[in-house]
């Protein structure tokens, strides 16, 4: 790295820090201690999640003082502030669900107001929740300033009478309870030793899906995503970020000259290679329309569709975020990819360097059976895959990663719930038959309001011995540690009028994962009837929070996204 050159003229920073009339501003500075020096130098945002709900954030503030460091060392001014979390495991099978995807606005929009209203010139984002961090990633390609990602780590695997488990077991657990095949015991000691450390859910559910997405889309350094929490070596990448990202804002490389169109495409082939969490598809295409990009859920599902399952990680494989770090980590994956044919190697990255550059040097590890080779994967299709039909005129997502071929399609009577609730409780009273198709709707974007996820269910079924006997369709969410033939983000959602709205117990309804389809068996005519006979119903939330995002989200498909995006930009906040 050669000497920094900064240009305070053109940062920021320089309506809050430079002149005669900012005298009352740098007052402001002095009072917090500051030196002349520090303010004359480039400010830093080093946001964090940091919050004691959940052991997924409980470790990102120890991590944001070695950041603090590493910027001051390289001649920055780090300025730490926190928003927001909603911890999905914690808010879980009961209305708090409904806050989850709504806190991913919340936490991307809390970053802009600061980062705006302090004139802050790059920002270094520490996330560790489930949408936490594509909120993180969110703020950063809207602001468009330097920045770097900073994944909070993954938590250590528990162990219970000898065997690894994770948060997946506990749900599980329950089911199993539920029917007599756990005691209250089991049930007890399980629960206390499932989750031994700081850190995110350990497998590969969404949040460690997303912090797989940060590296390969470029805006994490290599490495630095699967590290567990507990790991010291995470704060030698905090500070080495908080180094490097001063050497962003003298070359003015930006997030989005990272996150391109085949940034994006990289970051669905990490997801499906890796047998990734269905929210991935939710996900990138809100990236993406921050950045202006038009990557919608049928885009995604085209990347997943050719990109082949590799890395056999947990829920749908046998191992968990700490195994593949200590295998080699991300970047042996992405290198297998890339070897193969399937990344974009010339994408730039916050190293300053591509994708490819950044592998150059990783070598292939054949000692170890966590991540295959591309040329021999567990499957050809990648773990999740898009469907489509009349029952999904806006697209769905379903994660096949670990089930076997002849699960991939699925014919049965429709079974239908207007809640999440009401589905538990019948699942709970095993009051379903064998080969029944579940449909939970009303949870979608708008419906719930706030899209749920359905582990609770999901997880019930699994537990009782029925995880592979039935189907379920949802136009909310399944978690990242759903597994079996659980389809989600069904659009356009029941609350718009969307098919799944119309139908009715009985329905056939056929799901194919092979071919990517999902129908009922209605004519189009039968459908229109029952169309014309819907009437939109009122949720719960009729004021607050829940109300407000009711009012402003859009579909699934387009990443339920609650602003105009990109595309409508006339000034971004980087060129004030």
């Amino acid at each position: 790295m050669g000497a920094r050159v900064f240009d305070k003229s053109k940062l920021p920073s320089r309506h809050v820090s430079v002149g005669p009339a900012r005298a009352p501003h740098r007052s402001y500075y002095y009072a917090m201690g500051m030196t002349a020096k520090q303010i004359a130098q480039p400010f830093v945002g080093v946001a964090s999640c940091w919050n004691e709900a959940a052991p997924c954030n409980i470790a990102l503030m120890r991590q944001a003082q070695a950041v603090k460091k590493g910027v001051a060392s390289a001649n920055g001014t780090p300025r730490e502030f926190c928003t927001i979390t909603v911890t999905d495991g914690i808010a879980m099978g009961h209305q708090g669900m409904k806050s989850s995807l709504a806190s991913r606005e919340v936490i991307a929009d809390s970053v802009e107001l600061t980062m705006r209203g302090h004139c802050y010139d790059a920002l270094v984002g520490l996330a560790g929740c489930d949408k936490s961090l594509p909120g993180m990633m969110m703020a950063m390609v809207r602001l468009n300033v330097p920045s770097i990602f900073i994944y909070g780590g993954s938590i250590l695997p528990g162990n219970f009478k000898g065997q690894p488990v994770t948060i997946q077991d506990v749900f599980e657990a329950v089911g199993k309870h539920s029917v007599g095949a756990m005691s209250d015991e089991d049930l007890k000691e399980l629960e206390e030793v499932a989750c031994p450390s700081s850190g995110s859910c350990g497998a590969q559910f969404t949040a460690n899906t997303m912090a797989t997405v940060a590296e390969a889309i470029g805006l994490a350094l290599p490495y630095s995503c699967g590290a567990p929490a507990p790991y010291d070596v995470r704060d030698t990448f905090c500070y080495t970020a908080g180094e490097m990202v001063m050497d962003l804002i003298a070359r003015n490389i930006r997030p989005r000259d990272i996150v391109t169109r085949k940034a994006l495409e990289n970051a669905a082939m990490v997801v499906a290679a890796s047998g990734g969490s269905t929210n991935a598809a939710l996900h990138l295409p809100a990236i993406a329309h921050e950045c202006g990009i038009d990557f919608d859920l049928f885009a995604v599902a085209e990347i997943f569709k050719k990109t082949p399952y590799v890395a056999d990680l947990k829920p749908g494989g046998k191992y968990v975020a700490k195994d593949m770090f200590e295998v080699g980590g991300i970047p042996l994956l992405m290198k297998t990819l890339l070897d193969h044919g399937y990344l974009h190697g010339d994408c730039m990255t916050v190293t300053g360097r591509t994708i490819a550059e950044n592998l150059a040097s990783v070598k292939w590890n054949d000692q170890q059976d966590v991540v295959y080779p591309a040329n021999k994967p567990i499957t050809q299709t990648g773990g999740v895959v898009g469907l489509e039909g009349n029952l999904a005129p806006e697209g769905a997502i379903v994660k096949i990663a670990g089930m076997p071929t002849e699960s991939l399609v699925f014919t049965g009577p429709a079974r239908c719930f207007d809640c999440e609730e009401d589905a538990f409780k019948a699942v709970s009273n095993r009051d379903y038959k064998v080969g029944d198709v579940l449909v939970i709707r009303y949870e979608g974007p708008k419906g719930g309001p706030g899209m749920r996820e359905m582990l609770a269910t999901t997880a019930a079924l699994y537990g009782q011995g029925m995880g592979d006997k039935v189907a379920l369709i949802t136009d909310g969410r399944f978690s990242g540690a759903t597994r079996g033939f659980c389809v989600g983000h069904v659009g356009p959602e029941a609350a718009v009028g969307g098919p799944i709205g119309l139908i009715r117990d009985g329905d056939i309804i056929e799901l194919d994962a092979i071919t990517g389809k999902l129908a009922v068996r209605l004519s189009d005519a039968e459908l229109e009837e029952r169309r014309k006979a819907w009437t939109p119903r009122q949720t719960d939330y009729r004021s607050g929070a829940l109300w407000k995002y009711a009012q402003t989200v859009g579909s699934a498909k387009g990443g339920a996204v609650t602003h105009p995006g990109g595309a409508a930009e006339t000034q971004c906040y980087a060129d004030i």
